[in-house]
């Protein structure tokens, strides 16, 4: 069975350093980031608290107005448990602040199809990226992708307008 990006998350100087870019967009300098990352802000499932990661953008679609995001750490990581429970977020990307979004999990065979598109655009990223993730050099791309399909959730964030 895949495993994820890593066992759990990073704990301590890791985690510190995880959670490093959220200082750019606490700093309002977001958009030095570029749209390859995006500042989450969901709800805590337990506490109802406002809670705030960075995660790297797969793919944005302009014609929707959405991003597509990963979960490394898989269903585990709680960022991904809060939505699950509150799929209400908002997004910060860019130079755009604070946007409403809706979350919504792809199925299996979309996240595949996010996988298997991603590893056409970005092929030294995907092996890296596999590689870690499945424990093994990558062979065929599309059977890794399927392997990653099962592992790792796909999230897309479609923007709702203010």
């Amino acid at each position: 069975m895949p495993r994820t990006l890593g066992d759990k998350p990073p704990q301590g100087f890791g985690r510190a350093l995880a959670r490093f870019p959220l200082w750019f967009y606490r700093f309002r300098l977001g958009f030095l980031l570029g749209e390859r990352f995006l500042m989450l802000t969901h709800t805590g499932r337990k506490s109802s608290l406002a809670r705030e990661t960075v995660l790297e953008v797969v793919r944005h679609d302009s014609l929707t107005d959405s991003y597509v995001v990963a979960s490394g750490w898989g269903e585990n990581s709680n960022w991904f448990q809060n939505i699950v429970k509150n799929p209400r977020v908002s997004i910060s990307v860019g130079f755009r602040r604070s946007l409403p979004a809706q979350a919504v999990r792809l199925s299996e065979q979309g996240a595949l199809a996010e996988f298997q598109d991603y590893a056409r655009r970005h092929p030294r990223a995907f092996r890296v990226i596999a590689s870690r993730a499945l424990g093994h050099p990558i062979g065929d791309a599309d059977v890794d992708s399927r392997l990653l399909a099962r592992s790792i959730p796909i999230v897309v964030l479609q923007t709702l307008g203010k």
